[in-house]
């Protein structure tokens, strides 16, 4: 009988509306109740990480769930679930993704409408969840995200709609599998899986988003103390010129600077050769970041300060989104 850790964090899933149609915390977690409905074959230990709507979480709880993740599959557990609020779910998946060589299911799920609300998802989610951590064919496959009846990888996976149920996606590539009536089925493997575990969390780092006439005023902004910035670029990977002299100050204090689109498909590539193009960014030695969002591209960067990378080292690890 596989044995399965919950960790519940908060969010929506574990919310409830109120009769003038607002949505907060419970005291008691709804979800504590759903054991009944999971069946004699799954054991699931049950443990409330934290009770926290999904934009409170930080850094700090990330890797608090990434210590109890790796303690209890050395303790023996064979599947761990986390219950999240969908706002930042993305972020708290792909940490784990990127901190934990665990090789049992690490599934990370919520919910778009609270417990009591009509065509409520999150029972069904969890429930979907824990079928997916306790199956063998979830092994090896990293953080994954279960959502909806589609399993993603933390990698790629992102809140693509406000309040629809189907709101993660996983853009390109789509979903790796299935929730099915008889079982979990994976159709595609996520390829190059690296994990980088760390013990603390350098910041501050942070996510600009590139707009037409932008200039150097909020990169001049950023504090003495930044150790990092994440770009959300135009296009294939291009900046208004307007921006390049302030890029250029920061490049010489040794703050690494990271690239990625702002565009929902597609990658960022240095190939547009004219003043604040990719090109030029490249040869002023901008990071640039295959395939991930700026959400994303600002946890790697994160996770590879905190194990202390640095120079070529830091820019290969965040450059090369398939590890």
């Amino acid at each position: 009988m596989p044995n399965i850790l919950a960790l519940h964090t908060g969010g929506t899933i574990a919310m409830s509306q109120d009769a003038n149609g607002a949505v907060a915390l419970n005291h008691k977690n709804p979800l504590l109740a759903i054991q009944a409905q999971l069946g004699a074959d799954i054991h699931v230990t049950v443990e409330e990480a934290f009770n926290l709507p999904s934009p409170h979480i930080t850094l700090a709880h990330m890797l608090q769930l990434a210590t109890r993740i790796r303690q209890a599959e050395a303790d023996g557990i064979d599947g761990v679930v986390v219950t999240h609020g969908t706002d930042t779910l993305e972020e708290t998946a792909y940490f784990l993704d990127l901190t934990l060589d665990s090789t049992i299911p690490v599934v990370v799920t919520g919910a778009m409408r609270s417990s009591n609300e009509v065509g409520a998802d999150g029972s069904y989610n969890y429930v979907s969840a824990i079928r997916t951590a306790a199956s063998p064919a979830a092994r090896n496959k990293g953080c994954l995200v279960v959502m909806n009846d589609e399993v993603h990888t933390a990698r790629f996976v992102t809140k693509t709609h406000t309040t629809n149920v189907a709101t993660f996606r996983t853009p390109t590539f789509g979903p790796i599998g299935l929730v099915t009536k008889d079982g979990i089925r994976f159709f595609q493997e996520l390829i190059n899986q690296v994990a980088c575990p760390i013990t603390h969390i350098t910041t501050p780092v942070f996510l600009l988003k590139a707009y037409a006439g932008m200039d150097g005023a909020l990169f001049d902004a950023l504090p003495n103390n930044c150790a990092g910035l994440v770009i959300e670029a135009l296009g294939a990977g291009n900046l208004p010129p307007e921006t390049v002299p302030s890029i250029q100050r920061l490049l010489a204090r040794q703050v690494p600077i990271v690239l990625v689109s702002r565009c929902f498909n597609g990658i960022a590539e240095g190939f547009y050769d004219y003043p604040g193009g990719g090109a030029q960014l490249q040869q002023m030695g901008v990071i640039f970041c295959q395939g991930l969002n700026g959400q994303k591209a600002r946890i790697k960067l994160i996770v590879g300060l905190s194990a202390g990378k640095t120079g070529k080292e830091l820019a290969d690890y965040v450059d090369n989104a398939i590890s």
